[in-house]
């Protein structure tokens, strides 16, 4: 049997696989947004209509997707600050080091998101460990209120998402060529000029890969806001779940899925661009 055929059978599981439970459920998705929510109040009909997408220009749905954005952009800023100072001075540590820094990392992902998530809860309720600890060291007088607020939704989505972050920037730092580094300092760069001249720009593919991995699932992370808002921030997921479940207008759900989709494609279409160009920048 020759080596291409060979391949090709190797790879043909994969193809079929995407077809199956990736294209398709995705083309399934787009023709249900185009159908008409059944009068009877449970399933569609196939009839065309474009009234799934104008309503979503109704002030109320343009509000949730504002909010929606404004929150990504906030997890995806807040991670960047202090992911990429961590994942920075974590490349540069001894690689024993590395490891218990990588270990910490790893270790809230053998617990379920859920679990973590109730704990931020015991941690920010007003009879909590955050309050009693502001009250005992004489910071507050009374509890503050900060679950079921915005500032915890933003706590919420930032702890859940950090590590992306903190390994994206770490695996560019750590490939990072630090001579190019040392000849800049040589040639009379002070430590920031070095940094922001040679560094930030050989590690800027890593922070991008960070926003990209923060702002796209902090787009759809529902659960997070549910749970941690108090269903008093909604997000266009828990709008999705919620024609999906209690609303049961399912073309609707899926008009909501398909510009979210595009949002986030744009995203991604974006940041291939800019580290296309950063790479054709690099070879001259």
């Amino acid at each position: 049997m020759k080596k291409q055929n060979l391949w090709g059978f190797c790879v043909l599981p994969l193809y079929l696989f995407t077809l199956l439970f990736v294209l398709g459920p995705m083309v399934y998705m787009v023709a249900v947004s185009f159908a008409a929510n059944n009068s009877s109040g449970y399933g569609f009909e196939w009839l065309f209509t474009m009234d799934n997408y104008k309503k979503m220009t109704e002030p109320v749905y343009l509000k949730c997707f504002a909010q929606s954005f404004r929150l990504a952009f906030s997890t995806t800023a807040l991670a960047a600050l202090i992911g990429y100072p961590f994942g920075y001075f974590m490349a540069k540590l001894s690689e024993k080091r590395k490891k218990l820094m990588m270990f910490l990392i790893m270790v809230p992902f053998w617990t379920s998101s859920l679990i973590r998530l109730y704990g931020w809860i015991i941690i920010l309720q007003v009879k909590g460990v955050l309050n009693g600890f502001l009250k005992a060291v004489g910071l507050i007088d009374k509890p503050l209120k900060m679950l079921y607020t915005y500032p915890a939704v933003l706590v919420g989505m930032v702890y859940a998402l950090l590590p992306f972050m903190i390994l994206s920037v770490y695996s560019s730092v750590e490939k990072m060529d630090w001579s190019l580094t040392e000849a800049a300092r040589d040639l009379g760069a002070t430590p920031v000029q070095a940094f922001f001249t040679i560094t930030f720009k050989m590690t800027l593919p890593g922070l991008l890969t960070g926003v990209i991995l923060t702002f796209v699932p902090s787009m759809g992370l529902f659960f997070i806001a549910d749970i941690l808002g108090g269903n008093k921030i909604v997000l266009v997921g828990s709008l999705i779940q919620d024609q999906l479940t209690r609303g049961s207008n399912w073309p609707f759900a899926a008009a909501l899925a398909v510009i979210l989709t595009i949002m986030t494609s744009l995203m991604i279409f974006l940041y291939r661009k800019i580290t296309h160009a950063k790479n054709l920048e690099g070879m001259f």
